[in-house]
C-alpha cells in the first residue's frame, strides 16, 4: 500500500496540477513512507532535500496532497514533511550543452511545461556544495530586502520566477545557467537577489556573490594591471552561486570575455550555479564572442515582460502598504493604466502620489493622483499616439505609413498593420472602434482579431516578442 498510495496520488496530482508545477515540486520527491497513527488515520511521510523546498511544498501543496491521498485511501491521510539529512538529499545532474539542456525564450505555458518536464526526469547524484567557510555576509553584496516574499507574481514574470524558485531550492542541478532577459525596471535584479537570499537562508555556509557586470570588468582590469589573475580565480572560481547583472556590458571587452568564459567553465565543472541578466536574449547580444553566447543560451533562457494591468495594480497596492499607506483600488487602476513601462516607473508614480497626499494633507483619490501625475500624463499623451505608433512600426518593418490605412493584404504589410493595432490598443486609451477608424475605417472586430493574434503569438514566438519589446521601448522614448 505504501508505494501504491503515493504513486497513485502522484499520478492524480500530475493530472490536476499545471505540468511545470508538478514536475518542479512533486515529481522529484522520493517515495513516501506510509504508516498509521493511533486514530487509524494514514500518515504519509516524505523527506524533502532542503528547507526552502520543504517550506514551499508545505505552504503551496500540502493541503492538496492530503486531499488527494485521503480520497484514494478512503480515509483521512496526514502528510508529514521532514527535512532529509544532507547526504540523502536527491540531486539532479546538469544537462550539458548540446546534450539536452532545455531552452525556452518566452514564458509560454506550453513551453514552460515542456521545459520543466524535460529537465525533471534527469536524475543523478551530484556532490554537495563545498562546505568550506563562506565569505562574510557583507561580501555577498545581496540586498536582504529583495526576496521572493515581496516579489509580486504575475504572467509577466511567471516562468522566470518559477525557474528562479527551483534554482533557489536546488542550485547546480537544473536550468544552469539561468539567463533572464528583459527591459529596464522589470524586476530582473530583484529576482536574482531573491535567489541568493533564499539560498543563504537554507545554507548559510554557501558561497554566494552578486555583482553588476561592470564590477567584473573592473576586477579584470585591476588584476590585469597587477598581473594577479590567481586572485581573480580565487574570488570567482570558488563560488557556489554567481549572480551577475547586465552581461551586455561585456560587449567589445575581449579580455573580460575570456576571463568570464574561464569562470563560467570552472563554475559549471564544479556544479555551481550561474544566473545572469541582460536587456536582450543571448543571440541578440552584440560584440560578444559566440562561444560565450552559446554558453549563455545552453541552459534555460527566460524573459520578463512589462507587467500586465492586473499585475501593475497588485504592485502598486503592495508597494503602498510597504510605505504604510492605503491605496484605493480605483486609484491603483488609474495609475496602472497610465504607467505601463516598468515597475521602476510605477514606483516613481506611486512616490509622487504619496508625497502629494502627505504635503497637501488630502486623501488619495483619482483627482489627487491626476494632479500629482499631471506632468507625467502630459508627456505620455504627447509621445504615444496611434499616428506615432503607425509611423514607428512602418519605419521598423520598412513599409509606407500609407500601407497602415490601405486595403492591401500581403503578409509583408498585413502583419506590421496587426502589430501596430496591437500596440495602439496596449499603449493608448483609444477604443477598438476608434483604432479601426484610424486604420482606414476598419471594423472593430478586425482590430480585436489583430490584438488577440499578436498577443497570443508573442507568448510563443521569441523573435516577435523581441521586436515588440524594441518597438515599445522606442515609443516610450
Amino acid at each position: 500500500m505504501t508505494v501504491d498510495l503515493w504513486q497513485r496520488g502522484c499520478e492524480r496530482l500530475a493530472t490536476e496540477l499545471p505540468e511545470h508545477q508538478f514536475n518542479t515540486w512533486i515529481r522529484p520527491l522520493p517515495p513516501a513512507q506510509v504508516s498509521e497513527d493511533e486514530a487509524d488515520a494514514a500518515v504519509v511521510s516524505v523527506r524533502v532535500p532542503n528547507r526552502f523546498k520543504l517550506d514551499w511544498i508545505r505552504a503551496q501543496y500540502a493541503g492538496r496532497i492530503e486531499s488527494v491521498l485521503s480520497d484514494i485511501a478512503g480515509k483521512p491521510v496526514r502528510l508529514e514533511l521532514t527535512l532529509a539529512p544532507r547526504a540523502e538529499a536527491p540531486a539532479l545532474a546538469p544537462l550539458r550543452a548540446g546534450n539536452g539542456y532545455a531552452h525556452a525564450s518566452v514564458p509560454a505555458p506550453v513551453a514552460t511545461a515542456a521545459v520543466f518536464a524535460a529537465n525533471a526526469v534527469a536524475a543523478a547524484t551530484s556532490a554537495p556544495m563545498a562546505a568550506s567557510p563562506a565569505p562574510a555576509s557583507n561580501r555577498h553584496k545581496l540586498n536582504p530586502s529583495l526576496t521572493f516574499d515581496n516579489l509580486v507574481p504575475g504572467r509577466a514574470n511567471q516562468m522566470a520566477r518559477t525557474a528562479a524558485l527551483h534554482v533557489a531550492g536546488a542550485p547546480g542541478q537544473m536550468y544552469n545557467p539561468l539567463f533572464i532577459y528583459g527591459g529596464v525596471g522589470l524586476g530582473k535584479t530583484h529576482l536574482v537577489h531573491a535567489v541568493g537570499n533564499a539560498l543563504l537562508k537554507d545554507r548559510p555556509d554557501a558561497r554566494v556573490l552578486y555583482l553588476h557586470a561592470e564590477q567584473f570588468i573592473s576586477d579584470v582590469v585591476k588584476n590585469y594591471q597587477r598581473k594577479t589573475f590567481d586572485e581573480l580565480k580565487a574570488k570567482y572560481h570558488s563560488l557556489d552561486l554567481l549572480l551577475i547583472d547586465d552581461v551586455q556590458f561585456f560587449a567589445g571587452k575581449d579580455r573580460t570575455q575570456e576571463e568570464f568564459f574561464n569562470t563560467f567553465e570552472a563554475l559549471l565543472a564544479k556544479r555551481a550555479h550561474i544566473i545572469m541578466t541582460s536587456d536582450t536574449y543571448p543571440k541578440g547580444l552584440v560584440d560578444i564572442d559566440e562561444r560565450l553566447t552559446s554558453r549563455f543560451d545552453a541552459g534555460l533562457t527566460v524573459a520578463i515582460e512589462p507587467p500586465e494591468l492586473e499585475m501593475r495594480v497588485a504592485i502598486l497596492i503592495k508597494k503602498a502598504q510597504g510605505e504604510g499607506a492605503e491605496m484605493p483600488e480605483d486609484v491603483a487602476f488609474f495609475i496602472a493604466k497610465n504607467v505601463r513601462a516598468n515597475v521602476r516607473e510605477l514606483e516613481g508614480a506611486l512616490r509622487k502620489v504619496l508625497a502629494y497626499s502627505r504635503f497637501s494633507q488630502k486623501d488619495i483619490n483619482i483627482a489627487l493622483s491626476r494632479e500629482a501625475l499631471k506632468d507625467l500624463l502630459s508627456i505620455q499623451n504627447r509621445q504615444i499616439s496611434v499616428e506615432n505608433i503607425q509611423k514607428t512600426v512602418a519605419d521598423f518593418y520598412k513599409i509606407k505609413v500609407a500601407d497602415m490605412y490601405s486595403k492591401k493584404r500581403p503578409a509583408s504589410i498585413a502583419r506590421p498593420r496587426q502589430i501596430a493595432m496591437y500596440l495602439a490598443k496596449d499603449m493608448t486609451k483609444k477604443s477598438l472602434p476608434e483604432i479601426g477608424e484610424l486604420f482606414g475605417g476598419r471594423d472593430h472586430t478586425t482590430v480585436l482579431h489583430a490584438v488577440r493574434k499578436i498577443a497570443d503569438e508573442r507568448t510563443r514566438n521569441s523573435e516577435l516578442n523581441q521586436q515588440l519589446h524594441v518597438l515599445e521601448q522606442t515609443l516610450k522614448g
